[in-house]
């Protein structure tokens, strides 16, 4: 196995970043890049690997999908009683990491997490289909549970409660916006000379730098 991951080498196309051609903010920059992986049909575009840190250093990561960007951050939703949410509780900063294989390009944010309003969740959780409501009622996110019998139990029973009814948003969830200090935009290039560029907040202003690959 080991000499088999050894051999995975990928040469990358010659695609080359240059910091003159770039915009001066890192949000417009990301959406030339997510409108891009958009209309190359990249799969599963929006989604974003948060990483956490609880109070006692220990970090973890899972996948989310982003829903919203713009000058004040990215937006992702979850349950508030869920591992995430309670390390972002503990220690609100957190980095995000976005991969589009396909463009041989990733963006790296890091920043703080915040909870957005109530009515934001609220005007969200209203536009996701029925399932998926109910399925936020439903599972006790990051919580042991015996078996997925007792899920789907979970859910079909949420979902008779609610039969012919419109599905409220619950308590425990809804969404955070991560408030970017930084944005590192990372673009494959050939013989592993990749180009990465560093938008860095500096007392409201972004600075641009390049990064050595």
């Amino acid at each position: 196995m080991k000499r088999e991951l050894e051999k995975l080498q990928k040469d990358y196309r010659h695609r080359i970043l240059s910091m003159k051609d770039l915009p001066e903010d890192p949000i417009s920059l990301f959406k030339i890049w997510m409108d891009e992986a958009l209309n190359e049909d990249v799969p599963e575009p929006n989604a974003m690997s948060v990483s956490t840190v609880s109070n006692k250093r220990k970090p973890s990561s899972r996948t989310v999908l982003l829903k919203e960007f713009n000058s004040e951050g990215l937006v992702f939703y979850t349950n508030y009683n869920s591992r995430k949410a309670k390390e972002i509780s503990e220690n609100p900063y957190v980095s995000a990491l976005i991969f589009w294989p396909e463009l041989e390009r990733q963006v790296r944010i890091e920043g703080h997490a915040a909870k957005i309003s109530g009515k934001e969740s609220d005007e969200y959780f209203a536009s996701r289909p029925r399932a998926s409501q109910i399925g936020a009622w439903a599972s006790p996110q990051s919580e042991e549970i015996e078996s997925r019998k007792e899920l789907e139990k979970r859910f079909s029973d949420t979902e008779k409660k609610y039969e012919g009814k419109e599905i409220p948003r619950p308590f425990h969830w809804g969404g955070y916006r991560i408030v970017p200090s930084s944005f590192e935009f990372w673009q494959g290039s050939i013989a592993r000379l990749n180009d990465r560029i560093v938008y860095c907040n500096e007392k409201g202003s972004w600075l641009m730098k390049r990064l050595a690959p």
